[in-house]
């Protein structure tokens, strides 16, 4: 199989930004970094109202110097799931051909993004992060952390029918109609059970998952967001 050309590829990156300031321009730094070859990048660093002006200021200075990277400014937001909305609207809107997703603060790793262009070059519609795959790690976390991430992965494979060994990473990479066809089928989510949903929607295209390094650091899956999981899970698993 011929491999894709990264030359004709333009690349969106989106990563929503909250309370990161120490770190944002390193990490930014890193990301672009890992993200040559191709035709153009486009750096999409989405700020809300969990962000505050601290962090738009430090990105907008920040931007000022590089112009592959916008601040896409979204204080209507209501949670995290709408910053990362409004992050993939705006690749898309901006014609991105594939779009790279990936969390600040390096819970995830810039030095993991390149293995994902390397899959994705040989055809698929989505390249989903794995902790729990061979190579796959999943470190500074608490033990309820891991279990609900593992255990929530091997609960909605029995309950959906889905076979991908983590259900709930969000460190991926789309072609843009595959995440079209996500926004089109809809998100309901209002907290992490989001990523869920995509690899759910996606479950008949052609994906895959290759191994990550997540570290969770002061990460942690509250009583409303377990709640919104569970329920959501149960209004997927009614209508499939």
């Amino acid at each position: 199989m011929n491999k894709i050309d990264l030359n004709t590829i333009k690349l969106g990156v989106v990563t929503p930004m909250a309370g990161e300031e120490s770190t944002a321009r390193q990490f930014i730094g890193a990301v672009l970094e890992r993200c040559q070859g191709f035709k153009s990048v486009r750096y999409y660093t989405v700020v809300d109202r969990a962000s505050g002006k601290p962090t738009e200021n430090i990105l907008s200075e920040i931007a000022a110097q590089d112009s592959r990277i916008k601040v896409v400014v979204a204080y209507e937001n209501r949670n995290v799931v709408d910053a990362y909305m409004r992050g993939y609207q705006q690749a898309i809107m901006e014609d991105c051909d594939w779009i790279l997703e990936i969390d600040g603060g390096f819970s995830h790793q810039p030095e993991d993004i390149p293995q994902f262009f390397e899959v994705m070059q040989t055809g698929y519609d989505a390249v989903f992060g794995c902790r729990f795959c061979e190579g796959g790690k999943f470190t500074d976390s608490t033990k309820f952390r891991y279990l609900v991430s593992f255990g929530g992965t091997r609960l909605i494979n029995f309950a959906l029918g889905t076979k991908l060994k983590d259900m709930t990473s969000g460190f991926e990479l789309f072609k843009k109609e595959a995440l079209e066809y996500v926004l089109e089928q809809g998100i309901h989510s209002q907290a992490h059970f989001f990523q869920t949903e995509i690899k759910y929607h996606l479950r008949n295209h052609k994906i895959t998952e290759l191994p990550i390094h997540y570290k969770t650091g002061k990460a942690t899956v509250g009583v409303k967001a377990l709640k919104d999981s569970f329920r959501n899970l149960y209004r997927l698993y009614r209508n499939k």
